[in-house]
């Protein structure tokens, strides 16, 4: 099929929900994607975070071809081997007694979280969050949202939701009620323009909830599965969450949402209580499984980490190098590069010069490559962004 012909299809028969960038991939392996004309991009920000294995993974790949071949699906009111290791598996690494649900994203999940709350609340239902937060597209997670411009046009959300400044303890006390029943922000907000908990905040809001008997729910859609260099952003913080969201990364490319709540208030959902059809499917859980044996096997955690910072050093010299670059901040291989003017040409520069990265919140570059992502492939990446930033900076 030839591109044009692509195109038609899609204008004549998909809505157009998403602002479409005129490249067609047709294969990827680790770090990068291949074009309709074989065409080589280095990818510094697979799937919106998905890809923190890189492209095609080939324990991802065995763990699919492996039990599509036995059973695809199952319906929830029967057991399955892939299910029940994987919540094993969730329950290692976040090492503390837990219960799991599966669903199928991460607005599933963070919907989940949201139900949950109100039925432990027992009459109180308000949830604090925080702007620039990002929770998803369905109506519950838009309403915890602190973005107004994904709002727009889908009045009247559900109510119930406060949204104040982020890292303001004040703030978040001020906005407490007698209905409070729970917190909940991403500890890097990923689509807010990769803002970072300061370690006093994250302690602050343990303490609220502690105190006031609150649930504390940490949105790690983006940031889990060891974008940050630990498996969970809140292992940086010296916290422990009564509910976690996951989603993105963990299945390897593949659709999946968990919600995983301490053990010891997870009987507040019962049988009938909530549901999803096709979560924690064989396949799903299979892939998953692969993508946590990967980490673990291949050391990703500690790669990303020293990766983290050898990425963060070589933007430091850029930054020196180019004043438009205000700021660079993140953790891990979650990365911002805050520039003073809009960066939308700076990413189209790089795309053209086979280097794809991401721009949100208008001026911040956004930077999520592969855990496994080599020094050779960050320093050609960080030569594009290079020759692009001086080819769009203001005056060049």
């Amino acid at each position: 099929m030839k591109k044009e012909e692509l195109f038609k299809i899609y204008n004549d028969c998909i809505m157009p929900t998403y602002t479409k960038t005129p490249l067609v991939f047709i294969k990827g392996k680790g770090s990068y994607l291949f074009d309709i004309h074989n065409r080589k991009y280095l990818d510094f920000f697979p799937g919106w975070g998905v890809g923190n294995l890189g492209h095609c993974h080939p324990k991802v790949m065995t763990a699919v071809r492996d039990q599509i071949s036995k059973l695809i699906f199952v319906a929830n009111n029967f057991y399955h081997i892939p299910q029940a290791k994987l919540a094993k598996e969730l329950h290692f690494w976040v090492n503390f007694p837990s219960r799991v649900f599966f669903c199928n994203s991460g607005a599933e999940a963070n919907e989940a979280a949201i139900k949950f709350s109100r039925k432990f609340g027992n009459g109180r239902f308000e949830i604090i969050t925080f702007r620039n937060s990002f929770h998803g597209r369905t109506l519950g997670a838009l309403a915890a949202t602190g973005q107004d411009k994904y709002k727009e046009g889908f009045s009247p959300l559900p109510e119930g939701f406060k949204t104040v400044p982020f890292n303001n303890l004040q703030a978040v006390e001020d906005a407490l009620t007698d209905k409070t029943v729970a917190i909940m922000l991403e500890l890097i907000q990923g689509e807010g323009g990769i803002n970072v908990a300061t370690q006093d905040f994250a302690k602050g809001l343990r303490k609220i909830c502690d105190d006031k008997k609150l649930l504390l729910i940490v949105d790690e859609v983006q940031t889990g599965i060891g974008r940050t260099g630990l498996m969970f952003a809140w292992q940086h913080y010296g916290i422990t969450p009564d509910i976690i969201t996951l989603a993105k990364s963990l299945a390897g490319g593949l659709p999946i949402g968990v919600m995983i709540v301490k053990k010891e208030i997870s009987q507040t959902l019962g049988p009938g209580s909530h549901a999803s059809t096709f979560g924690g499917g064989p396949v799903i859980c299979k892939a998953a499984l692969a993508v946590l044996k990967a980490i673990h096997k291949e050391k990703l955690l500690n790669k990303a980490k020293m990766a983290g910072e050898y990425l963060i050093t070589g933007l430091s010299s850029l930054k020196e190098r180019f004043p438009v670059i205000s700021d660079i901040r993140g953790k891990g291989l979650m990365i911002g590069v805050q520039l003073k003017v809009e960066g939308k040409a700076v990413v189209e520069c790089c795309m053209e010069k086979g280097l794809l990265i991401n721009c949100t919140h208008d001026k911040v570059l956004r930077l999520m490559p592969a855990l496994s992502v080599s020094k050779k492939e960050i320093d050609r990446a960080l030569s594009i962004l290079g020759e692009a930033l001086e080819k769009t900076e203001p005056g060049a």
